[in-house]
């Protein structure tokens, strides 16, 4: 008698990729493939810097400066709602639900392009206020808001573009979703001197180089995310409606949590003035170092999360576990290994930025024992990625911004207090040792028992498809 196969199993050709094989591979792989694409976009960014300020005026890099202070908050909301693809979509591809996880995808994209377009509006008629309150004024003032003109349109691009990135690594498709950064960054590296030199366009050649990369990232994301995975699904109403409420849930807290950093970052450099210009470049040293030497573990949020959600969807609650753990151990031998590439070459690396006296020694203590905090600050990443994807964004809300006001404030003044400039900066270290061991402890314990994650069920599986289409017949 021939064998029968039940319709309903799983066919295990079909499993997502991260429900099999070895978790510590699968996050060292997602990590270094995500830290590329940071990377590109880190040098994009150095690189107009550089250009701007080859021309030679003052207002245009300050004016560069504001205009980047303001596109932070609106880049925060995009971050949320790939935050919300990834976990959606690779939750329901670990339940083996292909047709939820491209409506989930398609949602996302809806919500992103909407919000992409309101923001704007909403900025621009108001620009000049807005940056008023970022302390713009003048000439300065005219030069931010003619770049944010020309650059805040887009921002429904950039925000389906990196949809599609967070739905190829929902599918586990590192490769597409770096390749994705990479071209738009190699866009905007080529365009940046043609438009701003070749073109005589100054700042508003750089915010034009800007708007064709990200249309150049929004076609690298999505033809992959389409043709390969088959990644969404037909847009409208319906879908739109009936996934608000699942989408809202973990953006928003996303949104909050990364608009928590620059309140630490404002505080740490409020105090760091007292000390002079010298601290304040040692600073700012320390700035441009950290996302070069650790651009792993920046990358590790968004690296881990989709291995998370696909294991959790699948009900492997013991890889999802293991995921946690290898995270941790991973970055802490990155870390390890940084710090040691760090300590051997911090001669040589304060020599590049010229520095001396309290520069010097600002940077020599950040390439020492102050460096190894970077692993507490990565475990707070995926502490922050697992309370993301098992139904709890609020929790990453909570902690970053304890971590960014009384783990920041007090701990910053305190330590300037003992030690001076150098104090300030252990401090800061300090508070976000100590927010980083609470957001491990509370990671353990939601990854640890499956019945504090049974909130990320979604609540309209076994329902959606009769919700959709109701909805689909009233539109």
């Amino acid at each position: 008698m021939a064998a029968t196969t039940d319709k309903n199993t799983p066919d295990k050709s079909d499993d997502p990729i991260f429900i099999h094989g070895s978790t510590l591979r699968h996050v060292i792989v997602m990590s270094f493939t995500s830290s590329i694409g940071l990377m590109a976009i880190f040098a994009v960014d150095l690189i107009d810097m550089l250009f701007i300020s080859m021309l030679g005026e003052e207002a245009l890099a300050a004016a560069a400066g504001y205009a980047s202070a303001l596109l932070f908050f609106t880049n925060s909301i995009n971050i949320g709602l790939s935050i919300a693809a990834g976990a959606l979509v690779a939750r329901a591809l670990g339940r083996h639900e292909k047709q939820e996880a491209l409506e989930y995808a398609t949602s996302v994209a809806m919500v992103a392009f909407g919000v992409g377009l309101i923001v704007p509006l909403i900025l621009l008629w108001n620009l000049r206020a807005v940056l008023a309150l970022f302390g713009a004024e003048g000439e300065v003032a005219d030069l931010a808001a003619g770049y944010l003109m020309i650059i805040l349109p887009s921002m429904s691009v950039i925000g389906v573009a990196m949809t599609g990135m967070a739905v190829l690594r929902a599918h586990g498709d590192a490769k597409w979703a770096m390749y994705s950064t990479l071209v738009g960054g190699l866009v905007n590296a080529v365009l940046d001197p043609i438009f701003i030199f070749g073109l005589g366009l100054d700042l508003q050649g750089a915010a034009m180089a800007s708007v064709v990369s990200r249309f150049a990232f929004l076609a690298a994301a999505l033809w992959p995310a389409i043709r390969r995975h088959n990644g969404f699904d037909q847009p409208g109403a319906a879908l739109l409606m009936r996934d608000a409420a699942a989408v809202s849930k973990i953006a928003v807290p996303a949104v909050l949590t990364n608009v928590a950093t620059p309140v630490g970052s404002a505080i740490l450099t409020r105090e760091m003035a007292k000390y002079g210009t010298e601290a304040v470049a040692g600073m700012a040293v320390i700035g441009r170092l950290t996302p070069v030497a650790f651009s792993v573990v920046l990358a590790l949020s968004g690296a881990i999360g989709p291995i998370i959600a696909q294991n959790f969807g699948a009900g492997l609650h013991d890889r999802v576990r293991s995921t946690f753990l290898d995270g941790l151990r991973f970055i802490a031998g990155y870390v390890l290994l940084a710090m040691l590439i760090l300590f051997v070459l911090r001669a040589p690396i304060a020599d590049m930025f010229g520095a001396t006296g309290l520069t010097r020694d600002l940077i020599y203590l950040f390439c020492g024992p102050l460096a190894l905090v970077t692993f507490f600050n990565g475990a707070m990443f995926v502490a922050n990625a697992s309370f993301n994807n098992l139904g709890h964004p609020v929790y990453s809300t909570w902690l970053n911004w304890g971590k960014n006001t009384i783990g920041t404030w007090p701990f910053v003044v305190g330590g300037a207090a003992l030690w001076g400039a150098q104090g300030a900066l252990i401090g800061q270290a300090a508070g976000a040792t100590l927010f980083s061991l609470i957001a491990v402890a509370l990671a353990l314990r939601v990854v640890g028992d499956p019945a504090l994650a049974k909130p990320t069920q979604d609540p309209f599986i076994g329902h959606r498809r009769m919700h959709v289409m109701s909805w689909r017949g009233r539109w």
